[in-house]
């Protein structure tokens, strides 16, 4: 699968999502997610791609695969899937709300990899109905890597009784130490929507954000959670992370990097708000509750 597919795939399904949305209701009684599973064979990870990636999230080239990087990978996958006739939700303002990554076992740059992905709880949540979107990858049967990430498609919930919130719950927000101030250019969801292929039209200009009910453009969440991970102590050994996306940042923007003494909880916040509230675990050790 080359980046050249990808970014085609991605934007086939943003177009039948457009299409698609306004013919799906919300909250709907009854609804049932499509059990389809969807697997890609024989993926290589490009170099070209792979370091036009590490460049734009500050990751080095040169070294292992960004524990990010995976997602970008199957994210065309779930794409496909949301955007079909069976699924339930409209994926037009479907909010990326947490994502949880595991990697069982660091893949090598050289070999190829099976990707599946599948949705696998739909809840009710107290701004609407949130479902869970599951990617996995195999190298030779084995699950070396996987991600569980949240969706939520807001609506009223008016006279209904929310259950818990699909997936983990969410960490807990405290105030942590600021490390670094970042500038990000209004070019910014141009330009890594130009390495990962997700050109999704809310972080690309202002007048397209408006149409979705943003002022201006605003940076991918998974931008915020590679760049966090990325300027942590040694990114290659961290095999874990948990990250709430809180709210969304307005791009051109000047951010705070914060994080913990242990450099296990990290946030991106600004103005007293905070963006993204994530916790990580290096290999061998527990991730944070």
């Amino acid at each position: 699968m080359s980046a050249t597919a990808t970014s085609r795939g991605l934007t086939a399904s943003l177009v039948r999502g457009a299409v698609t949305s306004p013919f799906k209701r919300a909250g709907r009684p009854g609804a049932a997610l499509p059990a389809d599973r969807l697997v890609i064979r024989d993926v290589r990870i490009a170099p070209g791609p792979l370091a036009s990636y590490s460049r734009i999230c500050g990751f080095s080239e040169s070294g292992p695969l960004p524990l990010t990087y995976p997602h970008v990978l199957g994210f065309p996958l779930a794409m496909r899937l949301m955007t079909g006739r069976s699924f339930p939700l409209p994926v037009v303002g479907l909010v990326h709300t947490w994502i949880e990554i595991t990697r069982h076992r660091a893949p090598h740059l050289t070999e190829s990899l099976e990707l599946t992905v599948y949705a696998d709880e739909l809840v009710p949540h107290r701004r609407g109905t949130e479902v869970m979107m599951v990617t996995e990858a195999r190298s030779g049967g084995e699950l070396v890597w996987e991600s569980r990430s949240g969706y939520l498609s807001r609506h009223s919930t008016r006279g209904a009784s929310p259950a818990a919130e699909a997936g983990p719950p969410a960490l807990p927000v405290a105030e942590l130490p600021a490390v670094a101030e970042w500038r990000l250019p209004g070019d910014l969801g141009r330009r890594y929507g130009a390495a990962s292929g997700d050109r999704n039209p809310i972080h690309l200009y202002p007048l397209t954000a408006r149409l979705f009910g943003f002022p201006r453009a605003i940076a991918h969440g998974m931008w915020t959670v590679a760049r966090c991970l990325a300027e942590s102590a040694e990114p290659g050994r961290i095999s874990y992370v948990r990250a709430d996306f809180r709210a969304p940042v307005l791009i051109p923007a000047t951010v705070t990097y914060a994080v913990d003494g242990a450099g296990t909880a990290f946030q991106l916040r600004s103005g007293g708000r905070v963006h993204l509230n994530g916790s990580a675990a290096r290999d061998g050790a527990q991730p944070r509750p």
